[in-house]
């Protein structure tokens, strides 16, 4: 018989299953705003490099209105995808890296908050506030001493 969560035993112990737990944080992204029609990015190169040494992905994103016709968004999506191969190509970094259209506004929001400002997500079921990390204070403590 295999043992589910709501099997209980007798002693009242029962195992732990491992594929219920949510992890604790998400793996890094770095988020590279990429013009998919200039030559490759120092910017997308180092975040590709800055992905293999945090285990992190990229997403290269180009910026395009919603409501721009299919082909116009294909034509960027695959200059947006050569872009990011070149890169690859450069820094021999595979299989760290996605790409997306994403629309203006949207970039705009999660832009500011890079700036100093709020972000709120709002889900279903949970809301969560998005802040710029505060930058670490150089204040030395007082060594102290027996005495």
């Amino acid at each position: 018989m295999t043992q589910t969560p709501e099997t209980s035993h007798a002693d009242g112990i029962a195992p732990l299953y491992l594929d219920t737990l949510v992890p604790r944080r998400e793996h890094p992204r770095l988020l590279v705003l990429v013009d998919p029609t200039a030559p490759v990015q120092p910017e997308l190169v180092w975040a590709l490099q800055e992905a293999a040494r945090r285990e992190a992905t990229v997403l290269a994103v180009a910026l395009l209105d919603s409501g721009a016709r299919e082909d116009r968004r294909i034509r960027t999506l695959v200059a947006l995808d050569a872009q990011l191969l070149r890169a690859v190509g450069q820094t021999g970094v595979h299989g760290r890296s996605r790409t997306a259209l994403v629309d203006p506004l949207v970039f705009e929001a999660m832009a500011a908050t890079a700036r100093g400002g709020d972000l709120v997500v709002v889900r279903p079921h949970s809301k969560t506030v998005l802040r710029p990390a505060v930058p670490r204070s150089t204040v030395r403590r007082p060594v102290r001493t027996a005495g």
